[in-house]
C-alpha cells in the first residue's frame, strides 16, 4: 500500500511539474474567483503579529453576497491549525488569524460552493522570513566528498561529440546536439548548443534543466544577445528524441528518480547530476567561441537547485540566477517546518529515515548556497506549492556572497514574463563586467 500511495503522488507531481499553470489554483482563469487580500502590501508581518485579509468572492467581476466561504489556516504545506467558515455579506469580510511565534509562513486557503462547482485558492504571507534558517546541517567533510567525486570525474576524457542541426539553425547562430563523458564508460551528457555567428570569443550561459524527462529546443534569446548558450538534459539520454519515449522514461525506468538510492551517499541519483554539470562547464571551456571568463549558469526549480549546486562546485561560474531552487531544507519536514521539493521526508513512517536524512545533507542546496561566492539573483513567489517558501528563503538567506532577492508575492511555481525578462537583462550585465 506505502508504494502504491508514493507511485499515484509520483505521477501526480509529474503532472505538476509539466504542467505549472494548471497546478497552481491562484494563476488559473476561473469562472469564480476568491480574493484574499492581506493587510500589509508587503505580505510580510512580525512575529507574533496577526494578519487580517479581506475575503471576497468575484463572479463576472463583481463581488459576490452571502456566500459562505470555508477557510483554513495554517504553516506552510504542514496541518492547519484553525479552521472555520465565514459569510461575504454584502461582499466582503474580514478575517483576523492567530500569527506565527517563528518565523516562516503561514498559509489561508479557502474554498466555496457556487453552481454545484467547488472553487478554492490560497496565500501564503510571512513573518519575517529575512529569519528563516535551515534545519540541514553541514556535514564535517561535505568539501572533501565533493572534491572526490570531481576529481575522479576530471580524469575521464570528455570525448565530445556534436552534431549540426541545419533545422534550428539561423542568420544568426549555429547550433549543435552535444554530447560528452560524465563518469564511467557508456554515461553521458546531452543537450543543445547554440553559438552566435561571429567573431568571438563570447562569454557563455549554461541552462540547467527543472525536474522531468523531456526532449529539449535550443536557446535562442541568450544566443542572439551574443552568448553561447548550453541547454542540458541530466538523464544520460539524447534531448532530440520523440516525446514517446520520454514519455515512457517519465512513467517507467525514470519515475521518481530523485528517490533513487538516497539511503546510499555514493549513489544517490544526483552525484552523477551534480557531477555532470560541473562536467558542462569542461565542455564549455574546450568551445574556441567561448570566453572562459565569463561563464553563468541559471535555471529554476530542479534547476535552481542545479545552478546553485554548479556555481559553489565550480569557481569558473562568475554569476549564476536561481528561481525557485529545489532540494532545500530537504529535513525540514521532521523538525517541524517544511522541506523543499520533492519532499522526500513528509511521509513521517519514511523507512531507515536517519541513514536517508544524514545523506541527503550531502546533497541538500542549503549547503552549496552557503558556499557561494559569486554575485546571484535569487527569485521566487510567496505562492509556490512545489518549492515552498519556508525551504528557499532558508536557502537564500544562508548566502554571503553578493545576492539580490527579486519576489513576486503573488507567483506560484511559475515566473512572468517581467521576471524572465529582468533575469536575462541582469546576467547579461553581469557578464559584460
Amino acid at each position: 500500500m506505502k508504494n502504491l500511495i508514493r507511485i499515484t503522488a509520483l505521477l501526480l507531481l509529474g503532472v505538476i511539474l509539466s504542467s505549472p499553470l494548471r497546478a497552481q489554483r491562484s494563476r488559473e482563469h476561473t469562472y469564480v474567483k476568491i480574493l484574499l487580500t492581506p493587510n500589509h502590501a508587503d505580505w510580510n508581518y512580525r512575529v507574533g503579529e496577526k494578519p487580517e485579509f479581506t475575503v471576497s468572492v468575484i463572479k463576472d467581476n463583481f463581488p459576490q453576497k452571502n456566500v459562505e466561504v470555508t477557510y483554513e489556516w495554517g504553516p506552510d504545506m504542514l496541518k492547519p491549525v484553525t479552521q472555520g467558515k465565514l459569510d461575504t455579506g454584502e461582499g466582503c469580510r474580514k478575517l483576523t488569524v492567530d500569527g506565527m511565534d517563528k518565523p516562516g509562513f503561514m498559509a489561508l486557503t479557502a474554498k466555496v460552493r457556487i453552481g454545484g462547482i467547488n472553487y478554492s485558492n490560497y496565500i501564503k504571507v510571512a513573518f519575517a522570513p529575512d529569519k528563516i534558517q535551515p534545519f540541514a546541517q553541514l556535514p564535517a567533510d561535505f568539501d572533501e566528498f565533493w572534491e572526490q567525486t570531481l576529481s575522479s570525474n576530471s580524469n575521464i576524457p570528455l570525448e565530445p561529440v556534436m552534431t549540426l542541426l541545419p533545422e534550428h539553425c539561423t542568420s544568426k547562430m549555429n547550433v549543435y546536439h552535444i554530447r560528452f563523458r560524465n563518469g564511467n564508460a557508456g554515461r553521458y551528457i546531452y543537450g543543445m548548443l547554440s553559438v552566435p555567428k561571429g567573431e568571438g570569443p563570447f562569454p557563455a550561459v549554461l541552462q540547467v534543466p527543472g525536474a522531468g524527462v523531456r526532449p529539449y529546443l535550443p536557446d535562442r534569446e541568450y544566443t542572439e544577445a551574443g552568448a553561447v548558450t548550453l541547454k542540458i538534459g541530466i538523464h544520460g539520454i539524447p534531448v532530440n528524441l520523440p516525446d514517446e519515449l520520454y514519455n515512457n522514461l517519465r512513467f517507467g525506468a525514470l519515475n521518481g528518480y530523485y528517490y533513487y538510492n538516497i539511503d546510499n551517499r555514493e549513489k544517490y541519483y544526483y552525484r552523477n547530476v551534480y557531477a555532470g554539470c560541473v562536467r558542462a562547464v569542461d565542455f564549455l571551456c574546450t568551445l574556441p567561441q567561448v570566453d572562459k571568463d565569463r561563464i553563468a549558469v541559471c535555471g529554476g526549480s530542479q534547476g535552481g537547485a542545479l545552478s546553485i549546486v554548479t556555481a559553489a562546485l565550480d569557481p569558473r561560474i562568475k554569476c549564476l540566477w536561481a528561481n525557485y531552487p529545489a532540494l532545500c531544507d530537504l529535513t525540514g519536514y521532521h523538525r517541524g517546518a517544511t522541506g523543499g521539493w520533492p519532499h522526500i521526508f513528509r511521509d513521517p513512517n519514511e523507512s531507515n529515515l536517519e541513514t536517508k536524512m544524514k545523506v541527503s545533507e550531502y546533497y541538500d542546496v542549503v549547503n552549496f548556497a552557503r558556499k557561494l561566492k559569486v554575485p546571484i539573483l535569487f527569485c521566487t513567489g510567496y505562492n509556490d506549492a512545489t518549492c515552498p517558501p519556508t525551504s528557499t528563503l532558508a536557502a537564500y538567506n544562508v548566502i554571503t556572497s553578493p545576492k539580490e532577492l527579486r519576489l513576486t508575492l503573488d507567483a506560484a511555481h511559475w515566473t512572468y514574463p517581467e521576471t524572465n525578462r529582468f533575469e536575462r537583462e541582469w546576467l547579461l550585465r553581469q557578464l559584460r563586467k
